[in-house]
C-alpha cells in the first residue's frame, strides 16, 4: 500500500469530529481498529464477537483497558462486501466518521485505493445446523447454505415505512447496486429521546433519514423506496461480519443490533453448529468473494 486509505467526518452519536485511517495488515491479523488518541493504555481492539460491548443504536466494540470504538457497522458491512480480512484501521475518536449515513462512501473509499489479494486460504465460517433467537415479535435465525444470503423484514407502524422485506446475497457487485447508499434512518419522535440518552448529537438531514408520521423530512426524499429495508439489510451484514466471512442464510425479522449479535453468540455457544473451512484463491471454487485483503493504492 503507498498511501493510505483516509477520511474524516462528524460523528453519528457523539458529533464529534472524527479522522479515520485504513492501513495494510498481514495475513492472519484480522480487523483491528486502532484508537490513536489513546496513548495511555492498550489502544487496539480486534474484531471478534467476544469484544462487542454494546448493541444500542449500534455496534459498538472494546478491549479490556476500556478502550472502545462505536458504529462500525457501516465500514464493516463494506469490508464484507469487498472480502476485506486483514486491516487496520486508525480512528483518533471513540466513534467512526458518519459520513452519510450509508456505506457507500467507505466503498468508494476502498475501491479508489484498490485491494490486493494474499497468498493463503480464506477462512469462512460454515452454519452446520439451524440457530434462532427472539425477542418478543423480533426474531433472527441462520440456516446450513452454500453462500451468504440475508432475508431481512421490517415492520414499523409509519405508512412511509411499513412492512419491507428484501432478500440479497451480497456480494461486491450487489452490495454497491441495492444496499451500499441506503441510508441510517430515525423516527423524529425518537430524536429528542436519542440525544438526552447521548446518542444522535451529529445526526442531520445529512447523515441520516427522518421521518415524522408518515412523512420523510429530509429535502431530498428517499434514494430508493425501499431504503429502509436496504439499511437494515445492511447492518445486519456489517454486525455478522463481526465474525468474518460466513456461509449461511440469515433470516432476520423486526430485528436490530442487539439481536443480530444475540445470533453470533448463540451460534457460536454450540460447537456442532458451525465450523471453519479454507478455501482456495481460485475464484471459481470460492462460494462469495476473492479471499483478500489489504488496500493498495491504485496505479
Amino acid at each position: 500500500m503507498k498511501a493510505p486509505a483516509l477520511t474524516a467526518g462528524i460523528a453519528l452519536h457523539g458529533g464529534n469530529q472524527v479522522r479515520l485511517v485504513m492501513k495494510p495488515a498481514p495475513i492472519n491479523t484480522g480487523i483491528v481498529f486502532i484508537r490513536t488518541d489513546i496513548t495511555d493504555r492498550d489502544n487496539r481492539i480486534e474484531v471478534r464477537p467476544d469484544t462487542v460491548t454494546k448493541v444500542r443504536q449500534c455496534t459498538t466494540i472494546g478491549n479490556a483497558a476500556g478502550v472502545q470504538v462505536a458504529t462500525i457497522e457501516h465500514l464493516m458491512a463494506a469490508l464484507s462486501a469487498v472480502g476485506v480480512d486483514n486491516l487496520f484501521i486508525e480512528i483518533d475518536g471513540a466513534e467512526l466518521p458518519a459520513l452519510d449515513g450509508s456505506s457507500e462512501p467507505f466503498l468508494k473509499l476502498i475501491e479508489q485505493v484498490g485491494i490486493l489479494s494474499q497468498a493463503s486460504p480464506r477462512r469462512y465460517i460454515k452454519v452446520l445446523k439451524s440457530i434462532e433467537v427472539n425477542l418478543g415479535e423480533a426474531y433472527a435465525r441462520i440456516d446450513p447454505a452454500p453462500r451468504l444470503h440475508l432475508d431481512v423484514t421490517i415492520d414499523f407502524a409509519e405508512q412511509v415505512i411499513g412492512r419491507q422485506r428484501i432478500e440479497i446475497e451480497p456480494d461486491v457487485k450487489s452490495f454497491r447496486q441495492r444496499l451500499a447508499s441506503a441510508r441510517t434512518f430515525a423516527r423524529a419522535h425518537e430524536v429528542v429521546a436519542l440525544r438526552e440518552a447521548g446518542f444522535s448529537k451529529g445526526g442531520s438531514y445529512d447523515n441520516a433519514i427522518v421521518v415524522d408520521g408518515d412523512k420523510v423530512l429530509n429535502p431530498g426524499g428517499l434514494r430508493y423506496s425501499d431504503e429502509f429495508v436496504r439499511h437494515k439489510a445492511l447492518d445486519l451484514l456489517g454486525d455478522m461480519y463481526v465474525a468474518g466471512p460466513l456461509l449461511g442464510r440469515v433470516t432476520s425479522v423486526r430485528a436490530g443490533h442487539a439481536l443480530n449479535h444475540q445470533l453470533l453468540l448463540a451460534l457460536f455457544a454450540d460447537k456442532d453448529a458451525w465450523c471453519f473451512v479454507n478455501l482456495s484463491t481460485n475464484r471459481d471454487e470460492l462460494p462469495i468473494f476473492e479471499p483478500v485483503s489489504v488496500l493498495e493504492e491504485a496505479v
